[in-house]
C-alpha cells in the first residue's frame, strides 16, 4: 500500500479539536460583537442535554442567559458542530 494513500485515510480518522469555552467565546464575539460569559455557556449546553463536568467552583445561583445571548451560543455551538 503506497505511503500517501495511508496518510489519506490516516486525515479520514483525525479526531475533532475538542472546543472549548474560550473558542466559543471568541467565535461569538467576533461574530455578534458581544461578550458571553462561561456560566452562560454551561447554562446553555445543560439546557441542550449536552454533557457536562461538574466544575469545583460551581456556584448554587445558575445564571441565565438572554434569549439574545443564548441564540449566539447555540450558534457557535452549531458552527463548531457540538449541536445539529
Amino acid at each position: 500500500m503506497p505511503l500517501d494513500h495511508i496518510a489519506k485515510r490516516a486525515e479520514t480518522y483525525k479526531l475533532k479539536e475538542r472546543v472549548v469555552y474560550k473558542m466559543i467565546k471568541e467565535y461569538i464575539e467576533a461574530k455578534y460583537g458581544f461578550k458571553v460569559h462561561t456560566a452562560y455557556i454551561s447554562e446553555v449546553r445543560r439546557s441542550l442535554g449536552l454533557p457536562m463536568y461538574d466544575a469545583p467552583n460551581a456556584v448554587e445561583e445558575l445564571k441565565h442567559p438572554t434569549a439574545e445571548k443564548a441564540e449566539a451560543i447555540k450558534d457557535a455551538l452549531r458552527h463548531f458542530e457540538n449541536i445539529s
